[in-house]
């Protein structure tokens, strides 16, 4: 992937002190998993947002500030839940074992 960092995606054209970035790397067994998805939940547990992750298991979102849970959802795999904080100007990176 060109311009990809070694923490995950590249964060060229993102102006990153204006976004609230949530994003990360979805792996099983140490290996990056493709075709799983991830949801983005609000804090009452209320859907907002769903991405598929990219053939190297990443993935990223766009958040409002505050509390969220990322929901990941793949195949063969139970679903698993990762609480995060987003901040504008800050890159929430998480990493989902599942």
């Amino acid at each position: 992937m060109c311009g990809a960092t070694a923490g995950g995606l590249s964060l060229d054209g993102v102006n990153v002190a204006k976004e609230a970035v949530v994003q990360g790397q979805v792996t099983r067994d140490g290996a990056p998993v493709g075709n799983a998805y991830v949801r983005l939940l609000d804090r009452t547990g209320e859907f907002t947002a769903e991405v598929p992750t990219s053939a190297t298991g990443h993935f990223r979102f766009f958040a409002g500030p505050g509390e969220w849970t990322l929901r990941t959802l793949a195949p063969k795999a139970d679903p698993v839940d990762r609480k995060v904080h987003a901040a504008v100007g800050n890159v929430a990176e998480v990493a989902v074992a599942i």
